[in-house]
C-alpha cells in the first residue's frame, strides 16, 4: 500500500471549525454497495476522495476531515464493495486480491454514485475527485469518463499503465477525453514512476489542449505526502498549496492552523 497504517496527511489542523462526519454505505447503479466516509462543514465544493490500493481506511478519513475543515464537503470511498462488502477491516487485511479483481466499469460506477450523492441536495455543486496512488490514476480516468466533473487531482498514479484496475487503458491514451482540469503531483524519485512517464503524460495533455498540469518534487519518493516524511514537509506545503488552490478553497489564517509535522 502507498501510506503505513499510522500515517497521516502532512496537512495543519484548524481550530474553531465544525465538522460534521459519518460512516455511509452508497449504492451504485448496477447494486453495488460500498463503504464511504463523509465530512463537511458547510455548502462548499463536492470531494470525491479516491484511496490507494488498500481502499477506505484511516489516511483516507482524516484527509476528508481536513478538506472539509477548508470548507469542502468529503466523501472518500471504498473500491471493494462487489468483493469485500462493507463493513471495517482488520489492519492485516489482504487488500491485493480485492484491487485485482477491480474493473474500470465497477470504479466508475461507484465514483458516480459519490457524485450523485454530493449532488443530492444541490444539482448544480461543482464537484472534483482526488487521488493517491491507484486513486491517483483512477482520479484521472474518471477526468474521461463524463461525470460533469469540475476537475481531477492525482498524487503519484501512473499515466502509462494498463489492466489497472482491469479493462483500464493508459491515462496517457484518454487524457485526449479530459472534459475537466487536470493536475498530477508526482514524486521524481518514484521507482515504480519514471519521470520519463510523467514527462508523456504532460506532452500528451498538451498536445490534446486540455488543460492540464504536471508538478514533478524532483527528490520526493512515492507516498512523499504523509506527516511522518519531515524531510518532504516543503513539498508536501507545496502540494497542499496547489490542492487548496485547484479546488479553490480558502487558505487558512495563521492563527487557526497546527503544526502538520
Amino acid at each position: 500500500m502507498c501510506f503505513d497504517l499510522d500515517s497521516a496527511p502532512p496537512i495543519p489542523h484548524l481550530h474553531g471549525g465544525s465538522v460534521t462526519h459519518r460512516d455511509l454505505v452508497l449504492t451504485a447503479a448496477d447494486g453495488n454497495s460500498f463503504a464511504a466516509f463523509e465530512a463537511y462543514s458547510g455548502e462548499g465544493v463536492g470531494v470525491v476522495v479516491l484511496p490507494d490500493v488498500r481502499g477506505l481506511y484511516s489516511f483516507y478519513e482524516e484527509l476528508s476531515l481536513r478538506l472539509a475543515e477548508h470548507g469542502a464537503h468529503a466523501v472518500a470511498i471504498d473500491y471493494f464493495g462487489r468483493t469485500a462488502g462493507v463493513a471495517k477491516r482488520s489492519d492485516d487485511f489482504d487488500y491485493m486480491p480485492e484491487v485485482r479483481a477491480t474493473t474500470m466499469a465497477g470504479v466508475t460506477a461507484d465514483v458516480k454514485a459519490a457524485i450523485d450523492h454530493l449532488r443530492s441536495d444541490d444539482a448544480e455543486r461543482r464537484v472534483f475527485v482526488i487521488g493517491f496512488c491507484f486513486g491517483g490514476s483512477n482520479s484521472w480516468y474518471m477526468a474521461a469518463a463524463n461525470l460533469g466533473l469540475a476537475g481531477a487531482i492525482g498524487f503519484y498514479g501512473h499515466p502509462d499503465r494498463s489492466g489497472f484496475p482491469i479493462g483500464a487503458p493508459p491515462v496517457l491514451e484518454v487524457a485526449k477525453d479530459f472534459t475537466c482540469p487536470v493536475l498530477a503531483l508526482q514524486g521524481g524519485d518514484d521507482p515504480g514512476i519514471p519521470v520519463e512517464a510523467d514527462e508523456r503524460f504532460r506532452v500528451a495533455m498538451a498536445e490534446a489542449g486540455v488543460d492540464g498540469e504536471v508538478v514533478v518534487y524532483p527528490n520526493a519518493p512515492h507516498s512523499f505526502f504523509d506527516r511522518k516524511y519531515e524531510e518532504f514537509a516543503e513539498e508536501s506545503a507545496d502540494a497542499w498549496k496547489r490542492v487548496v488552490a485547484f479546488l479553490g478553497l480558502a487558505e487558512a489564517p495563521d492563527h487557526q492552523a497546527e503544526d502538520a509535522v
